[in-house]
C-alpha cells in the first residue's frame, strides 16, 4: 500500500511502497523496529557483558559494510519499520558511523533514528549527531561512583559519560539511561539513579539482568522490577504512564519533577507478547529474537546476489520460526551461541 510518512531527519513527507504483510509471524505480531548491530567491538569490558582478555573479534570483511547496511535498512522500512536502533559492541567506535547515521536518517518512512552507546563520544559528537537527523540515545550506565565504575567497565570513564549525557541533552538528543541491577554490585544506587533523574529531567530505565553466553548469569542475580519499584517508591512517589503493546519498559513518572524511571521486566514480566523487534548483527545475521540463535545470514545473502524478493523470503523464513513467548526463566536452558556484546544491544 501506499502511505505518507515522514522522511529521514523528519522535515518531509514522501509516499513510500510497504509491504508490511512481510514482517508479520504466525502469532500476528508486526515487527516495526529493528536493532543494528554496527561492530562487535567495544572499548569497555563490563564483567556481566565480556571477559576481559581473550575476545577475537571479527575480521572486518564478514562485517556488513555501510552500503549493505544502508540498503537492508531500505529494504525493512520498505516493509513497514519505522524505527531503526543502532547498536554494538560499542557503535560510535565505528569509523564513519556519523556518515551512516546521516543516510539512515534520509530513509523515506524511518520515524525515528537511535543509538544506544556507552556514552564516551556523546561530548564531541552529540551536537553532529542531532544535526545529522538522530532523534535519541539510551547510555549504558550501571553505577554513579567512580570506583564502581572502574570494577564494573574495567574502564575509568565515568566523568566523561557523565559530560556526554549532559552534550547530548544540550543538543537536544532525547536522553535516556539504562541500567542492568545486580545484587552486591550496584542495588544500593537504585535511590541515587531515581535522583539523578530527577535532576537531570531524564528517564532512567532499570533492566533486570539477563541470561546470556557466559555472562555468569544465574536466577539468583537477578533483582527483580518488583523489588526495584518497591525500593524507589520508598523515596519517590510515582505516577504510571500510558504504554503501548509493544513497549518493553514500563515507564513512571516522579511526581515533583520532570524525571521518570522505567522497568525492563524481562526474566520475572516477560513483555513478548507485543514483541514488534527484530535483531541485525554486525555480520549480518538476522534474529527474530534476543534469546534465539540467528537463523539466517542476510549478508551471504546480499553478497550472493539476491534479490529484495528473496531476502524478504529469508525474513519471513526466520519470522515463521519465532516463538510466541521464551520459556520462564527457572526453565532457562541456553540456546543462542553469541554473547551480549555480538548480538548487540
Amino acid at each position: 500500500m501506499d502511505v505518507m510518512v515522514p522522511c529521514g531527519g523528519l522535515r518531509h513527507n514522501r509516499t513510500v511502497t510497504t509491504h508490511a504483510d512481510v514482517l508479520t509471524d504466525q502469532f500476528g505480531r508486526f515487527h516495526d523496529y529493528l536493532r543494528v548491530s554496527i561492530t562487535d567491538r567495544c572499548n569497555f569490558r563490563c564483567v556481566y557483558c565480556m571477559p576481559e582478555e581473550g575476545m577475537v573479534w571479527q575480521p572486518r570483511e564478514e562485517i556488513l559494510n555501510f552500503e549493505e547496511i544502508e540498503r537492508l535498512a531500505r529494504f525493512f522500512v520498505e516493509r513497514g519499520v519505522r524505527k531503526i536502533r543502532l547498536t554494538g559492541g560499542e557503535p560510535t567506535l565505528r569509523k564513519g558511523y556519523l556518515n551512516l547515521v546521516e543516510v539512515l536518517a534520509r530513509i523515506p518512512g524511518l520515524n525515528q533514528l537511535a543509538l544506544t552507546t556507552n556514552g564516551t563520544r556523546l561530548a564531541q559528537d552529540a551536537i553532529t549527531l542531532r544535526m545529522v537527523g538522530l532523534a535519541s540515545v539510551n547510555v549504558s550506565l550501571d553505577t554513579l561512583r567512580q570506583d564502581r565504575f572502574l570494577e564494573i567497565t574495567r574502564r575509568n570513564e565515568l566523568p566523561g559519560v557523565l559530560q556526554g549525557i549532559e552534550s547530548a541533552q544540550a543538543a537536544g538528543l532525547e536522553t535516556k539511561i539504562n541500567v542492568v541491577v545486580l545484587p552486591g554490585v550496584n542495588e544500593d544506587e537504585i535511590i541515587h539513579f531515581g535522583e539523578f533523574a530527577c535532576k537531570h529531567s531524564l528517564t532512567v530505565r532499570f533492566i533486570e539482568f539477563m541470561p546470556f553466553l557466559d555472562n555468569g548469569w544465574n536466577a539468583e542475580r537477578v533483582v527483580s522490577s518488583a523489588e526495584i519499584r518497591s525500593r524507589l517508591c520508598d523515596q519517590f512517589e510515582l505516577r504510571p504512564l500510558a504504554s503501548g503493546a509493544s513497549d518493553v519498559a514500563r515507564e513512571y513518572a516522579i511526581n515533583g519533577s520532570e524525571g521518570r524511571v522505567a522497568f525492563v521486566s524481562s526474566v520475572t514480566d516477560s513483555f513478548c507478547s507485543g514483541c514488534n523487534r527484530l535483531r541485525l548483527t554486525a555480520d549480518g545475521q538476522i534474529k527474530s529474537c534476543l534469546f534465539l540463535p540467528p537463523s539466517v545470514s542476510l549478508r551471504d545473502l546480499i553478497r550472493e546476489g539476491a534479490s529484495d524478493e528473496e531476502l524478504g523470503i529469508a525474513v519471513q523464513k526466520c519470522l515463521d520460526g519465532k516463538w510466541s513467548a521464551h520459556p520462564p526463566m527457572r526453565n532457562w536452558a541456553q540456546r543462542d551461541n553469541l554473547t551480549m556484546v555480538q548480538i548487540g544491544g
